[in-house]
């Protein structure tokens, strides 16, 4: 492109047409796999998933005893039962449970007789005091999507779920080359017309909290062959290069027949002040940027034009912390004697800012992972209620929670799959909450998301969400959206040990079931199924067992602790286990009217009938794809 000396380009116009230049020249991120130990900060390049369960084994909470429950079943304050040593595992906490034993009972609820027997005074509640295999991770859930920083929480979730390198965007070189015959190193004692050179360690420290790596060369005297031969070496050794000083049109500033000479220049002179002498050049995929020799005109030329550049290499974006007034979905209890603080998801539904607790578990490493915001609650205080205007402090910058889609509702693993191509697109970001269809129902008639996942079976017909939508929205207001059809049926264990062969079986004795959570639609569809085949569900082993997704059901019965459990065909092959199909269910997208129309919701839309979305279920399984993003007749 031809160029005019000096020129008075617009900020904007230089930006597009530097960026839209070296695209075409074949600017593009680089991947690099790397220790998870070194992570820290980095950014993820692909979405990464977890090898093994954490924990990934039944470990006990407590300090404690090891029981079967059943042996404790009856256990009063006034007819105590008394446990022989026999029947029960002394153990700490962290301790494997051993086999056979189902529940914990902490040390100060056991009295010990001289004979060394346990007397209990309350029965023990199957699996209480027990972390659960794939608590905190299930193997094969994502740990982390693409263009996400790798925070401390993440890089302990990572080692806990067996990810032990992660790839992510490789650190771009970026060469500082200072250029000036007055210029010399720094010193405590200058001569007069020595002007120190510091622009380097300022221009440094900006680029390292950018995520690239700074190298600085040394200073180059106002002679063109030099600056010519520096600049050459620079972009033959480095992925961006900053010339300083010498942009001007002074009888010794050289920078911009340099760059000419050694690449091309794009520009020279930009409509800012201070700053417009930058020269914008290249070098094929290599930007070479002349910044003035004034350090604020150095300062804020590369922040406007250099740091987009540089986060296009490495997906980064720099967050500020900063608090925000939003309003809680959920009730959160405190107790009185602590100072407590609760990891949240964020999200804006209209002018809204929505706060989402996260599981406050304290082995849940995840969760803070996850956490959009921090909500602080201070000693003496027992909490807040739903709907409640509380101030959080922002994880995330506020400009990311404006263009977050908010879902909450029925929980599927293709929720993952579309906020992972949220972020790759880079315009939008996706949270969600599973809490269950029902939940998902009451969040938009709250006007609590902008979107709910739901599966709810009518036990009239057989048909699936019309009749609920019906009932809870008479007035309507919203639209159902098609998604996906999934496979449901029984998730077994490995070469189906028990000879489970038909949902009846369920009933059998010895038979362990796990179950998901009151409102799930999952649930719903067991409890019907129960109706259906005159099985009391109350007396299947394990019906108040819950789980709140189909990867936590399939990683119980992955490793032992369960025979069986309903969900969907793709965790099953997740982990290996049998699967006895039993129906396929409509899992739809219930959207609001007043979010319908808005940018975030349409590029979800967008997202739902792109082959890229088609081509990652069919790669889960289990999932049959008419017509996504199509609105159902209500």
């Amino acid at each position: 492109m031809a160029f005019q000396f000096l020129q008075n380009m617009p900020l904007d116009e230089a930006k597009t047409l530097y960026l839209t230049t070296l695209l075409d020249h074949g600017f593009a991120p680089a991947e690099e796999t790397i220790p998870v130990g070194e992570a820290l900060g980095r950014i993820t390049s692909r979405a990464v998933y977890a090898h093994i369960c954490a924990p990934h084994y039944h470990a006990s909470a407590m300090d404690g005893i090891a029981v079967r429950a059943a042996d404790t079943f009856g256990a009063t304050e006034t007819t105590p039962v008394v446990l022989p040593p026999s029947q029960f595992t002394v153990l700490d906490t962290g301790d494997p449970i051993p086999e056979g034993c189902d529940a914990v009972i902490m040390v100060e609820d056991v009295v010990y007789e001289e004979d060394g027997s346990a007397r209990l005074y309350a029965p023990a509640a199957p699996w209480q005091h027990i972390r659960q295999i794939g608590e905190d991770v299930c193997a094969g859930e994502m740990l982390l999507p693409s263009r996400t920083a790798v925070t401390p929480a993440a890089m302990g979730a990572l080692l806990a779920g067996g990810v032990l390198e992660i790839p992510v965007y490789r650190r771009p070189v970026v060469g500082i080359l200072p250029t000036g015959d007055e210029i010399i190193p720094p010193t405590t004692d200058p001569a007069p017309g020595q002007i120190m050179e510091f622009n380097s360690t300022i221009f440094s420290a900006m680029v390292q909290e950018w995520g690239a790596v700074p190298k600085t060369y040394p200073i180059t005297r106002d002679n063109l062959d030099d600056i010519r031969a520096r600049v050459a070496q620079a972009a033959a050794e480095c992925d961006m290069v900053l010339l300083n000083a010498g942009s001007s049109a002074g009888r010794e500033d050289y920078s911009c027949q340099a760059i000419s000479e050694v690449g091309e220049v794009l520009c020279h002179g930009i409509a800012i002040k201070p700053g417009k002498p930058a020269i914008l050049g290249c070098k094929g995929t290599v930007p070479i940027l002349g910044v003035p020799g004034y350090p604020v005109s150095g300062i804020l030329v590369i922040r406007e034009l250099l740091q987009p550049l540089v986060e296009h290499l490495t997906g980064r974006t720099h967050a500020q912390v900063e608090t925000a007034e939003a309003v809680l979905s959920r009730p959160v209890m405190s107790g009185l004697k602590y100072r407590e603080f609760i990891r949240v998801r964020l999200g804006y539904v209209g002018d809204k800012l929505m706060a989402s607790p996260l599981s406050r578990g304290s082995g849940v490493v995840t969760s803070f992972m996850k956490a959009d915001g921090i909500l602080e609650v201070p000693q003496g205080t027992e909490g807040y209620e739903n709907g409640q205007t509380v101030t959080v402090q922002l994880l995330r910058p506020r400009a990311e929670l404006q263009k977050t889609l908010v879902v909450i509702g029925s929980h599927d693993p293709l929720m993952d799959e579309l906020a992972d191509l949220f972020r790759l697109d880079g315009q939008f970001y996706l949270s969600s909450s599973h809490v269950g269809s029902m939940g998902g129902i009451m969040a938009i008639r709250r006007g609590e998301a902008h979107m709910g996942g739901v599966h709810l079976l009518d036990e009239k017909d057989g048909s699936y969400n019309m009749a609920f939508i019906h009932k809870y929205f008479p007035n309507g207001g919203v639209r159902l959206v098609e998604c996906v059809g999934r496979t449901q049926g029984l998730m077994l264990a490995p070469g189906n040990p028990k000879g489970i062969q038909c949902f009846a079986d369920l009933a059998k004795e010895g038979i362990s079931y796990v179950n998901r959570q009151k409102g799930s639609g999952t649930r719903i569809l067991f409890d019907y199924l129960c109706k259906q085949e005159h099985v009391d569900g109350k007396a299947i082993y394990g019906y108040d067992r819950e789980e709140f997704t189909h990867t936590a059901v399939a990683a119980q019965i992955a490793n032992g602790s369960g025979d069986a459990g309903m969900g969907i065909w793709s965790a099953a092959q997740l982990y290996g286990l049998e699967f006895l199909p039993i129906c396929t269910e409509q899992y739809d997208l219930l959207i609001p009217d007043s979010a319908w129309d808005t940018p975030i919701v349409q590029k979800l839309l967008e997202v739902l009938r792109s082959d890229t979305f088609r081509a990652r279920l069919e790669a889960l399984g289990g999932y049959t794809v008419n017509n996504p993003g199509t609105v159902r007749e209500l």
